[in-house]
């Protein structure tokens, strides 16, 4: 089990209470990965703080406001490749089928590309083949890495440190045309209608039945990481 991989698809999980009582372990953790620079680590320790201290409801609405209500930003990463294009729908269910072969079953109503579930999954495989894996994405990572900054958020530490584990120079081109794209307005209802419509196909449980994604993942791990006791 990879726990920088898994550490980071919590970091970029909806925060929840439960996810704030872990932050100190989360946190440690990346803190102790030297595939990582130092400065890579250092630049994290802001956002664990943040999601550690932070206001919940604060946190809920900067997360919403970034991530769902802003397709330039989406952590959904077909979304950045694929686009509306029909193309999206069966690479959607071929990353699926992957995740099943490798004996990995996604508990969560969240897309099979939702960032924080590959990188659960990938916290499961061989570093060499997750870092593959990551590699492919170099250029979405950097791009958001850019939007972040631009809006001083301090995500953007999270695509830095995605950037270093896949060992890939992300290509110019590729993030000068994600770069391109025109910024979503996340107060923009009605764009916000048209995402909403997308997301309605749905690859895992009933999306009422709560949000275990978090629970899951914690669950998980080989030595978890568990909130801190009251």
């Amino acid at each position: 089990m990879d726990r920088s991989m898994k550490a980071i698809s919590l970091v970029l999980s909806y925060p929840t209470r439960e996810l704030q009582a872990a932050m100190p372990e989360i946190g440690a953790v990346l803190a102790s990965d030297t595939r990582l620079t130092a400065a890579a680590r250092r630049t994290l320790r802001p956002l664990v703080d943040e999601l550690a201290s932070r206001d919940i409801y604060d946190l809920e609405e900067q997360y919403v406001m970034l991530f769902d209500r802003s397709r330039t930003l989406s952590l959904n990463l077909f979304e950045h490749v694929h686009g509306e294009s029909r193309d999206r729908g069966g690479a959607m269910v071929s990353l699926l089928e992957t995740y099943r072969d490798g004996g990995f079953e996604p508990v969560t109503s969240e897309l099979p590309d939702h960032l924080p579930v590959l990188l659960e999954f990938l916290s499961t495989r061989p570093f060499v083949e997750a870092q593959e894996t990551l590699a492919d994405a170099a250029h979405i990572f950097e791009a958001l890495n850019a939007r972040l900054v631009r809006r001083e958020s301090p995500y953007a530490a999270v695509f830095a440190a995605l950037l270093q584990l896949s060992g890939a120079k992300a290509n110019r081109e590729a993030v000068a045309e994600l770069l391109d794209q025109p910024e979503t307005d996340p107060n923009d209802l009605e764009a916000l209608d048209a995402v909403w419509e997308e997301s309605e196909v749905r690859f895992g449980p009933d999306p009422n039945a709560g949000c275990p994604v978090t629970r899951d993942m914690l669950a998980r791990m080989d030595e978890p990481i568990r909130p801190a006791a009251e």
